[in-house]
């Protein structure tokens, strides 16, 4: 049986933010401060509802061979406004956004050291560090009750050598045919699935192979790690 790499959760990683998880997965090391912010997005102004969004970098070390930041450049990459929507997106869905009506809770995902799957340790690191903030608005008297709705997590899988396979490191991920990212719920319900050949076309029973991987990484190891912070 196929399981998720080594995972290491560490919260109030850091000293300023309402929440905070430096999460580990294998290599892979993201940290996820969430910010309680006093107001939301102009198209939010006067509304119903509060706000869930995310920002995602990758450190200028965090590859085998430095990078530069991207504010040298004058913008973010395609790539990272990619993922750092996914991220916000995704973990909105862990939230009743009526709960925290005139607020926004900013995360950000900063990528330490990468190898394979940074984008959906940010979203497993990220649900936690949003479950604390959503706390300590509780705690603090900011809302009356925490409207989180539910653990959400994501894992990566893929198609290498024609086997499909769970939580692809840098190795596994640069020698894959299919590279899939898979969001869900603590139901098992789908939230969002991102997945490209690569390599070549694969079949329909490929693609269920892959599913069934997921979840099982998810619900197995990656709900049960998150809900044992608070058990």
């Amino acid at each position: 049986m196929q399981s998720i790499r080594p995972i290491t959760i560490t919260q109030q990683f850091t000293q300023h933010a309402e929440g905070s998880v430096l999460i580990q997965i294998g290599n892979t090391k993201v940290l996820c401060n969430a910010s309680v912010l006093n107001r939301v997005p102009r198209f939010l102004q006067n509304g119903p509802k509060g706000w869930v969004t995310a920002e995602y970098s990758m450190l200028p070390r965090a590859t085998h061979e430095r990078t530069d930041r991207e504010v040298m450049k004058g913008k973010p990459s395609g790539r990272t406004l990619e993922i750092q929507r996914l991220i916000g997106r995704t973990l909105r869905a862990a939230v009743d956004l009526s709960g925290i009506k005139d607020y926004s809770i900013h995360i950000d995902c900063d990528v330490i050291q990468a190898d394979g799957g940074t984008r959906t340790a940010a979203i497993t690191g990220g649900c936690i560090a949003l479950y604390d903030a959503l706390e300590w608005m509780v705690q603090h008297k900011k809302i009356k009750k925490n409207p989180f709705k539910g653990w959400i997590a994501a894992t990566s899988v893929g198609m290498v050598q024609g086997e499909p396979k769970l939580d692809l490191d840098y190795q596994l991920d640069s020698q894959a045919d299919v590279d899939m990212n898979i969001v869900m719920n603590e139901q098992g319900e789908l939230i969002e699935i991102q997945g490209t050949a690569e390599q070549k076309p694969f079949e329909q029973n490929h693609l269920i192979e892959m599913l069934t991987l997921a979840r099982q990484g998810i619900m197995e190891q990656l709900i049960p790690e998150q809900k044992s912070l608070y058990s």
